[in-house]
């Protein structure tokens, strides 16, 4: 270990490198959350037109949502050992997001947020494989829940791209 303490020695068993390995996952799901979170306020913020107060409410449940799980992950973070990234640069470097530019209008600003919710689900699942050699179930629940989150999510963003 190379914590100098008895008190701050982790022995979950998982081993410090697996941990490593799963947090640097974490934070790239992290940083995909957070863009996220800031994308669908921003659209709540500048939505207008017809669809006006449907989509200014429903990007308003998904952003709360969204931070919430922004504590959820960085505490699952905390909880295997390690510091969460937390600044906006740091958060820029890891995301797989692209940063809407402008304000796009409410149909391109659904396109946008599936786009974005299928990004963040697909860096969430590219953890199973870690999380599972590590036995790391605390870890797959979270990825699990936020799955069907954003899973769900984009399907019912795509079906007001249907009309």
């Amino acid at each position: 270990m190379t914590t100098a303490t008895a008190h701050n020695t982790i022995d979950i068993g998982i081993e410090e490198s697996l941990r490593k390995r799963i947090v640097d996952g974490l934070s790239k799901l992290l940083a995909d959350s957070y863009m996220l979170y800031l994308m669908t306020h921003n659209f709540h913020w500048n939505v207008r037109g017809p669809q006006f107060a449907t989509l200014h409410n429903i990007f308003m449940l998904q952003y709360t949502e969204q931070w919430t799980a922004l504590d959820e992950i960085a505490e699952r973070i905390r909880s295997l050992g390690f510091p969460c990234p937390g600044t906006h640069s740091e958060f820029q470097k890891l995301t797989t997001i692209r940063e809407p530019h402008g304000v796009p209008l409410a149909h391109e600003m659904i396109k946008q947020l599936v786009v974005a919710q299928e990004s963040t689900a697909r860096t969430a699942r590219s953890l199973f494989a870690l999380t599972n050699e590590a036995n790391d179930q605390p870890t797959s629940d979270l990825l699990t829940q936020r799955l069907t989150v954003h899973e769900k999510t984009a399907w019912m963003l795509r079906t007001l791209l249907d009309t």
